[in-house]
């Protein structure tokens, strides 16, 4: 027997996922690995790493609009979705693997920029949950 996951407030009242706070984390986090790059010899490798992050954050992007897509249809199915993240992952695997290839050792960032895109994007929305959960009586 399944027990039904508690209301939290605030985080799943938001209704609308935004991308304002990834990208500015993304973008601080990017400055700070550009420096530390060129002071090591590797000037490139801190623009790849932002090119990285910001995969990530258009692949979440376009799985929000595809979800949204899908469940706004009156029988909404899994199989769409499914084929779409497929399709979206394998994308921009190739591309991160080609820039990573073609640019090395420098674009080696676009991996880790990939990384820490989804990092930024999983405590974007844990952190808000865990909040509200604290606040609960």
């Amino acid at each position: 027997m399944t027990t039904p996951a508690p209301s939290v407030d605030g985080a799943l009242t938001r209704g609308v996922v935004t991308f304002t706070n990834p990208f500015v984390i993304l973008a601080g986090l990017s400055v700070v690995v550009a420096g530390v790059s060129v002071a090591f010899g590797h000037t490139f490798l801190g623009i790849w790493f932002f090119v990285g992050g910001l995969l990530a954050l258009l692949n979440a992007k376009l799985a929000v609009i595809k979800v949204a897509t899908v469940t706004a249809e009156d029988e909404p199915r899994k199989a769409p979705v499914a084929v779409n993240s497929m399709v979206r992952l394998g994308a921009v695997s190739v591309i991160a693997i080609v820039i990573a290839y073609f640019f090395r050792p420098d674009g080696l960032g676009v991996i880790f920029g990939l990384a820490a895109g989804q990092v930024i994007l999983v405590l974007n929305t844990v952190i808000p949950v865990l909040k509200g959960l604290r606040q609960q009586p």
